[in-house]
C-alpha cells in the first residue's frame, strides 16, 4: 500500500483564539495517528494575518522559522508537493468555508463535511428549521436582530446563532432577565435565538460516521447536568480560563462525561434522529449532534458540531472506542470515504 501523502490544515484567519485551537487540537492528532509506514504528514498552517507557513512541527519554534506566504504562493508550494488528502483542523467560520472550497477547487480530496454544508450548520436557526422538516423535534424559538424584542416566555435560552461552544449562551428565568441575556448573546453575533426551554431529563451526544457508504451511529455521550445547579452547559465549563490566561484543552478533565449503556433506552431513539440529522443536512464521513432529552424521555435537538479531531479528546473518536473502533480505524475508514474506496 503507497503512503499517502496528508497535509493538514491548521491554524484560523479570523482571530487568535480559534488560530490557538485549532493548533494545540492538531498538535495532538499529528502525535496519535502518526504512521510512516502508511502516511507522510506534512502540514499548513494559517494565522490572522492570512499568511500561510509550511512549519516541519506545530511547535511555536517551529512556526517562528516557517517562511510566511500569501495564498498564490501557498497554492503553487501545495501543487508542487502532490497532497492526496487534505486533514482541515480550522474551526472558524472561514476555515470550514474558504478554505475547504479552496480544495475543492484545486480537485484535492478533503475528510470532513462540504463548504456549503459546514456554512448551514454555522448557523444555528437554518440547522434546526432542515432537520425540522426531516421530522426531528426542535424548540420552538425565533430569530431576534437587534432591536427586535422576543416573544417567548420564559423559561427561555437565549443564544448567538453563530457562535460556538455555549458562548455568549443564557438561561432567562424572568422576563427581566432578557435584556442581560441578549446584550450578552448580541456581543457574539448580530443575529441571536430565542427558544423555549426544555426541562431537563438529560443532554446527550451522538456522533455518525460512514462506513462503505452505510452510517453508523455511535454510542451516545452524555453529560452530567442538574436541573437546579446546572440546567444548561455553558462555555467556561467547556474552556476553563487557566491562572496564566492561556487556552488549554481542559474541558474533558473538568466536565463529567460517560458512555450511555447501549440498553437504554433513548440510545436508539437519538440514533434514529441522529441519522435523520446527517441526511437532512447533507453530512458525508462524519457528523456529531446534540440532544436534550426531556422527562418523558423524548430527545430534542439543539445543534450539529460537524467536527472530528481524529484524537482521544474528540468526542467521535472517545465513543467510537466505545464501539470498539480504535482511532487508527476510525482514522483510516474516514480516508477511504474521502477518497472514495468502498
Amino acid at each position: 500500500m503507497p503512503v499517502l501523502r496528508i497535509l493538514h490544515l491548521v491554524g484560523s484567519a479570523y482571530n487568535h483564539f480559534y488560530c490557538e485551537l485549532s493548533r494545540k487540537y492538531a498538535q495532538i492528532c499529528l502525535v496519535e495517528t502518526a504512521n510512516p509506514s502508511l502516511y507522510d504528514f506534512q502540514i499548513a498552517y494559517i494565522t490572522p494575518d492570512q499568511q500561510w507557513r509550511f512549519p516541519c512541527s506545530l511547535s511555536p519554534d517551529d512556526i517562528a522559522v516557517a517562511k510566511p506566504m500569501p495564498l498564490l504562493d501557498a497554492i503553487q508550494f501545495i501543487t508542487a508537493q502532490n497532497i492526496d488528502l487534505i486533514l482541515p483542523q480550522m474551526f472558524c467560520i472561514p476555515g470550514v468555508t474558504h478554505y475547504r472550497a479552496l480544495f475543492d477547487l484545486l480537485k484535492i480530496p478533503y475528510i470532513g463535511n462540504t463548504p456549503d454544508v459546514m456554512a448551514i450548520t454555522a448557523h444555528k436557526a437554518r440547522t434546526k428549521a432542515i432537520v425540522a422538516a426531516a421530522g426531528v423535534k426542535v424548540p420552538f424559538g425565533e430569530l431576534l436582530r437587534q432591536g427586535d424584542v422576543p416573544t417567548i416566555k420564559p423559561p427561555a435560552v437565549v443564544k448567538p446563532a453563530t457562535a460556538d461552544n455555549s458562548l455568549g449562551v443564557s438561561l432567562v428565568k424572568e422576563v427581566t432577565d432578557y435584556d442581560v441575556a441578549l446584550k450578552k448573546a448580541f456581543e457574539h453575533a448580530s443575529e441571536v435565538i430565542v427558544e423555549e426551554f426544555i426541562e431537563l431529563g438529560r443532554e446527550v451526544r451522538c456522533g455518525i460516521i460512514v462506513k462503505d457508504g452505510d452510517l453508523v451511529a455511535l454510542p451516545l455521550q452524555e453529560y452530567l447536568v442538574d436541573p437546579h445547579e446546572k440546567p444548561i452547559r455553558t462555555y467556561t465549563e467547556k474552556f476553563p480560563k487557566p491562572d496564566d490566561g492561556n487556552l488549554r484543552l481542559t474541558a474533558k478533565d473538568h466536565v463529567k462525561y460517560w458512555i450511555v449503556d447501549p440498553n437504554d433506552p433513548i440510545t436508539q431513539k437519538v440514533q434514529q434522529e441522529a441519522k435523520k440529522c446527517h441526511l437532512a443536512l447533507g453530512c458525508r464521513h462524519y457528523s456529531l449532534f446534540d440532544f436534550r432529552i426531556d422527562p418523558k424521555g423524548e430527545p430534542w435537538f439543539l445543534e450539529a458540531g460537524l467536527y472530528c479531531i481524529f484524537a482521544h479528546k474528540s468526542v467521535i473518536t472517545h465513543t467510537a472506542k466505545a464501539a470498539g473502533i480504535p482511532l487508527n480505524e476510525l482514522f483510516r475508514t474516514a480516508i477511504n470515504e474521502a477518497l472514495g474506496k468502498i
